[in-house]
């Protein structure tokens, strides 16, 4: 699987689909607030970190997946399944490279200030895609 965008991919969503993701991730969010508030800024900063609509988007993409088979006779079950392990695995290594950005974040910030976002985000963005060809040759090579 190559990474790209696709935008022309907003137009299979439907408008509760987009609701609840936006819901979930404002609970989640504030949930972290109120943990940050409770235990501090670190504690609450983990749990902001949680993929706060991994849940409802894996649901989403094996649901659109079976659709899509489904407009061709087909039970698409199968394809559901898979494409939702794939969003699963790139959200995992994603996480990875989130964690990188935090840790370039954090130790660079007292340097550079605003620049360590960038950096943070560059950081992010090459260890999240190193990790997925890494993903796709390991898994070829087998």
């Amino acid at each position: 699987m190559i990474i790209r965008a696709k935008l022309s991919a907003l137009k299979e969503g439907r408008l509760y689909e987009y609701v609840l993701r936006f819901a979930l991730g404002g609970a989640t969010t504030l949930a972290a607030g109120i943990i940050g508030d409770i235990w501090g800024p670190v504690t609450g900063g983990l749990f902001l970190a949680f993929p706060a609509i991994l849940c409802a988007s894996v649901t989403l993409v094996e649901s659109h997946e079976r659709r899509k088979k489904s407009e061709h006779n087909l039970a698409g079950h199968r394809r559901g399944t898979e494409a939702a392990g794939l969003e699963t695995a790139g959200a995992a290594l994603s996480s990875v490279g989130l964690a990188v950005f935090a840790l370039a974040v954090w130790k660079l910030t007292p340097n550079i200030r605003l620049a360590s976002l960038a950096a943070g985000s560059l950081a992010w963005l090459l260890v999240s895609a190193t990790l997925w060809r890494l993903r796709r040759y390991v898994r070829h090579s087998r």
